[in-house]
């Protein structure tokens, strides 16, 4: 036998916690989605990195990724404000991985020198394959580049990650 409820008793219930959600929903600190773009350097006819910057200003994009430590790419930055994830190209992993000295004279050659930029993340290699001859670089990198990001006094302020090869994940859902 079906039950019939009354609307009239569960109405203030109702509207008590409507008026909860809306409240809790006005609390939050709500945040629309961020565009960022990978600015490759791969090709030719490539506009110079003052203007590529000035593009990201003119559509409002406020994260960039750049794959390696061009220093004309790095002075264009400067004063932009664009959150920045800059990458630590594989050629330089085992140079980085076997030396603390090495990683301290990348991060003060390629982030300290260059304050006005707002680094935001640190990608020690990129799509490293995980069976080549550079796998085992990866994980001393990542520590040596940690170390002197911290020593510098940025560890509050830049990240340090590395992009995997999705050949790692084998056969995904969906293809």
């Amino acid at each position: 036998m079906a039950k019939l409820y009354s609307v009239g008793k569960s109405a203030p219930r109702m509207g008590a916690m409507l008026l909860l959600f809306g409240l809790l929903m006005a609390s939050l600190e709500l945040t629309g989605a961020q565009i960022g773009v990978c600015y490759g350097r791969n090709g030719n006819n490539l506009p110079a990195p003052g203007e590529v910057v000035a593009l990201y200003n003119q559509y409002n994009i406020r994260r960039m990724r750049l794959y390696d430590t061009r220093q004309d790419a790095l002075q264009a930055l400067a004063g932009s404000n664009i959150d920045l994830i800059l990458g630590l190209p594989n050629d330089n992993l085992q140079s980085i991985s076997s030396s603390q000295a090495n990683a301290d004279s990348w991060v003060q050659d390629n982030i300290k020198n260059h304050p006005n930029v707002k680094f935001r993340y640190i990608a020690v290699g990129n799509e490293v394959n995980p069976t080549g001859g550079q796998a085992g670089f990866v994980l001393p990198a990542m520590q040596n580049i940690n170390k002197a990001i911290s020593s510098a006094g940025l560890s509050n302020q830049i990240k340090v990650s590395t992009a995997i090869d999705t050949g790692v994940l084998g056969v995904s859902y969906p293809q």
